[in-house]
């Protein structure tokens, strides 16, 4: 039986970890370590101790073929593979990621997956056009049509969301920033209920890693997209739009602001796009009849 004749009706496979030797692998990096600094203040100096972020190269392996390599925070990371393969566009639905290893190697980790065959054969053929070309940073782009499309997709919407979710959910996210509260050196999205309860949280040195985290979590725990909506600590790029509509999230929040490609994004996607999020005060930049006063 081949990848291609598998079919699978209960969602992501479980993770299995690996250290390259056989060994348990589950911890095989510290999120963070210490380090002795001088600080400066009114002209004097002193010495300190220190927490950093660490970061750690991630390779993300397809049947065998290595796609692409980032830097990543080295927790969560089964989470993450599900998230970027299916917000990158790599898999449709949960159901054609049939295995996920991870692979702890003293370079890093390599999230090594098997997914079906006619992905696995587009993601060739996506590779091969890409051969010889001069990268932009975009992974997987084969063309600048593909950086602003989102396939017409538009996001399924429940009910609208109080202003006051918002507000409510800024404090407990700080709150459950660990990693950021030790380094601060780390994006975080949330996801938040209707009432504005933080139902889960993820953590990266990259904000993408982070929302792929997070949506990877969501997949993994079958929770439905209509019942919340995102808040992330960053700003808000046209990249965090597409893979939120990607995952079917309706409402992205950002503390910081979004871009304007961003705006135009989710406006033709359905999605609430939400910026400056302080307080009582949150701007909304596409519809609005979804947060509401």
């Amino acid at each position: 039986m081949t990848a291609g004749d598998r079919t699978s009706s209960i969602g992501p496979p479980p993770v299995v970890l690996t250290a390259g030797n056989g060994e348990d692998a589950r911890a095989p990096f510290a999120v963070s370590s210490g380090a002795t600094v001088t600080r400066l203040i009114d002209g004097r100096g002193e010495l300190c101790q220190d927490v950093l972020a660490e970061e750690v190269p991630v390779a993300m392996v397809y049947n065998g073929i290595s796609h692409a390599v980032m830097l990543s925070s080295p927790d969560h990371l089964d989470d993450l593979g599900l998230g970027f393969s299916l917000t990158e566009g790599i898999i449709g639905t949960p159901s054609e990621l049939y295995d996920l290893e991870l692979d702890a190697t003293c370079q890093g980790v390599e999230i090594r997956m098997e997914i079906a065959a006619r992905r696995f054969q587009a993601l060739k053929v996506r590779r091969r056009a890409l051969a010889g070309r001069t990268g932009c940073g975009l992974c997987g782009v084969e063309s600048l049509d593909a950086v602003t499309r989102v396939d017409g997709r538009v996001v399924a919407r429940g009910w609208p969301v109080p202003a006051a979710a918002v507000a409510r959910a800024l404090p407990a996210m700080q709150e459950r920033q660990t990693l950021h509260r030790l380094t601060g050196s780390v994006h975080a999205v949330a996801w938040v209920s209707a009432d504005g309860r933080v139902e889960a949280l993820r953590e990266d040195v990259g904000r993408h890693n982070a929302l792929d985290k997070l949506i990877g979590h969501l997949i993994r725990g079958n929770v439905d997209p209509m019942t919340g909506f995102a808040l992330t600590s960053s700003r808000a790029s046209y990249e965090m739009v597409q893979k939120a509509v990607a995952a079917g999230i309706g409402m992205l929040v950002a503390v910081s602001a979004p871009t304007a490609l961003a705006v135009r994004l989710a406006g033709e996607s359905g999605l609430t796009l939400a910026g400056f999020a302080r307080g009582n005060r949150v701007v909304v930049y596409s519809h609005p009849e979804f947060l509401t006063a």
